[in-house]
């Protein structure tokens, strides 16, 4: 089968990744309600095409933090992408490059930060950051990303433990051998080894990370570093105005793709008022569930800068690696065209939010 949609590149990566790494990918926290209705969020929400407007070309490119970007689809971060294929972040960084968006790297990667930089020189690339209850251990991983040439850290903040997954329980999850927290390794931080009646990972959460992090930190981590930083895991317009207000340049509205409290709002939902209470004054970016380019412009029309995707990128790297990646990448552009250009809009630039009816 030659993969025309994202749910074509899923069902032949479930149909080839052994069952834990499947399930570590696909799964969500408990009952998976906030899993399946991040997606079902974006299918309710409906178009208001307008008419007779000249959508003879149609633009796509935009700017993330002021970084040219091909189109408003980026790169989410995802970990433990060796998993799907022996380049992991490697193949997906060469990907987002030879496609012209940013690639957002999570701490939890399977190759080094530096290796991921040099597989992309051509795009934007952001570091993911998870806050290490060693202090010294973030500060080094801030300090690697800056030298490597990252342009932005994009702090994860809704996840000072790790939700309860249960395929992951079931399966005993934990990186098979040869696989590591790649820049935690030479600290002895990097094996994820297995537990009894748990999840490895959980395990491994619950030992290292701050679970005491506060806005304080997020003033901290801005004094050590000259990049500028992004806050994802926002749902609440509050907590979105806390992130401005503590020299936030981006908050991503995320629910961890359901990965952490099941039932939280879904993002397409959430997005609207974080957009309001924003108020031009940091960039929004929304990831979670967004599957068709239709999605990717109901989330422009509701004040998003652009969306980031995970899951379809893995998809697409399970099943061909590199070109996988830019195959999953491409599909959600050319979708976005098509959209675009039967919404009335002559490029992303002309989205507006009198185009959809949430």
């Amino acid at each position: 089968m030659i993969p025309i949609t994202i749910d074509d590149l899923h069902a032949l990566a479930s149909a080839r990744l052994p069952r834990m790494a499947y399930d570590y990918y696909a799964s969500g926290a408990d009952d998976e309600v906030t899993l399946g209705d991040n997606e079902a969020a974006w299918r309710r929400i409906r178009l208001r095409p307008k008419c007779l407007v000249d959508v003879g070309s149609c633009a796509l490119a935009t700017t993330a933090l002021g970084t040219p970007v091909s189109m408003p689809v980026l790169v989410a971060p995802t970990a433990f992408q060796r998993l799907a294929h022996p380049d992991g972040e490697c193949a997906t960084a060469r990907a987002a490059a030879a496609m012209g968006t940013v690639m957002v790297l999570s701490t939890l990667s399977t190759c080094l930060i530096e290796d991921v930089a040099r597989e992309n020189v051509q795009a934007g690339r952001w570091f993911q950051l998870y806050v290490y209850r060693d202090r010294g251990v973030t500060r080094t991983l801030v300090e690697r990303a800056e030298a490597a040439g990252y342009g932005a850290l994009v702090l994860t903040v809704d996840a000072p433990y790790f939700g309860r997954r249960l395929r992951d329980v079931r399966n005993g999850f934990a990186l098979p051998e040869g696989l590591t927290v790649a820049n935690l390794a030479p600290r002895g931080m990097g094996a994820i080894g297995a537990v009894e009646g748990a999840s490895g990972l959980s395990a491994y959460i619950a030992s290292m990370l701050d679970q005491t992090l506060t806005w304080r930190d997020v003033d901290w981590l801005r004094s050590i570093t000259r990049l500028p930083l992004v806050v994802k895991g926002i749902v609440r317009g509050d907590d979105a105005a806390r992130a401005v207000e503590h020299g936030a340049a981006g908050v991503v509205v995320s629910n961890h793709g359901g990965r952490q409290l099941d039932t939280t709002v879904a993002t397409a939902d959430a997005l609207p008022d974080v957009v309001d209470v924003v108020n031009g004054r940091a960039e929004v970016y929304v990831d979670g569930g967004v599957r068709r380019g239709t999605d990717v412009l109901k989330a422009l029309a509701l004040g998003a800068r652009a969306v980031l995707v995970g899951r379809p990128v893995l998809w697409g790297l399970a099943v061909d690696g590199e070109a996988g990646v830019a195959r999953a990448l491409g599909i959600l552009r050319d979708e976005l065209a098509l959209a675009l250009a039967l919404a009335g809009c002559a490029g992303v630039s002309d989205v507006t939010r009198d185009l959809v009816m949430a």
